[in-house]
């Protein structure tokens, strides 16, 4: 094999919502932490849970089952939190917090193994799927992570960041 025609492989932090397994660039990834008490704000979305002090960062949590219309779940020792950083239509870099039922795993895929996600029988909108790949034989749903608010949904979490 030609070495010019070899991809690499970037890694992906995988999790839970429901049953399905999800992924997301860990070069976005910052920090994985347990579930902590949020503060509410009034007003917003009800997919934003609220917002937490980071280290002295303000940082804005979003629920991923209520933001795709998934059932809820109350939040407990396994409810994790990923910190990851997005990038808003200006290319500015925001962080905001996600709430996931739980971490599974990091793996290596190459960005030809990842496919468009198809039109119909999704879960969740297809407009924040990257597309899907398979790994271990499993189908795993690469988000979109710049897509998962819209420039109204991130003025609000900027709002909220500062």
């Amino acid at each position: 094999m030609n070495s010019d025609t070899t991809q690499t492989a970037d890694k992906y932090l995988t999790f839970f919502l429901t049953k399905e397994e999800y992924a997301v660039d860990i070069l976005r990834v910052q920090e994985i932490k347990g579930w902590s008490q949020v503060t509410t704000i009034p007003n917003t979305p009800k997919y934003i849970c609220g917002v937490i002090n980071l280290r002295g960062t303000i940082v804005p949590i979003i629920d991923l089952r209520l933001r795709f219309n998934l059932p809820c779940q109350e939040y407990g020792a396994m409810t994790v939190v990923i910190v990851v950083k997005v990038l808003s239509q200006d290319a500015k870099e925001r962080i905001m917090g996600i709430v996931v039922d739980a971490v599974s795993d990091v793996y290596d895929v190459a960005e030809n193994e990842i496919k468009p996600p198809p039109n119909f029988g999704s879960v969740i909108n297809t407009e924040f799927v990257r597309g899907l790949a398979t790994v271990d034989e499993k189908m795993v749903i690469v988000l979109d992570l710049d897509r998962l608010l819209n420039s109204a949904e991130l003025a609000i979490v900027e709002s909220l960041s500062q």
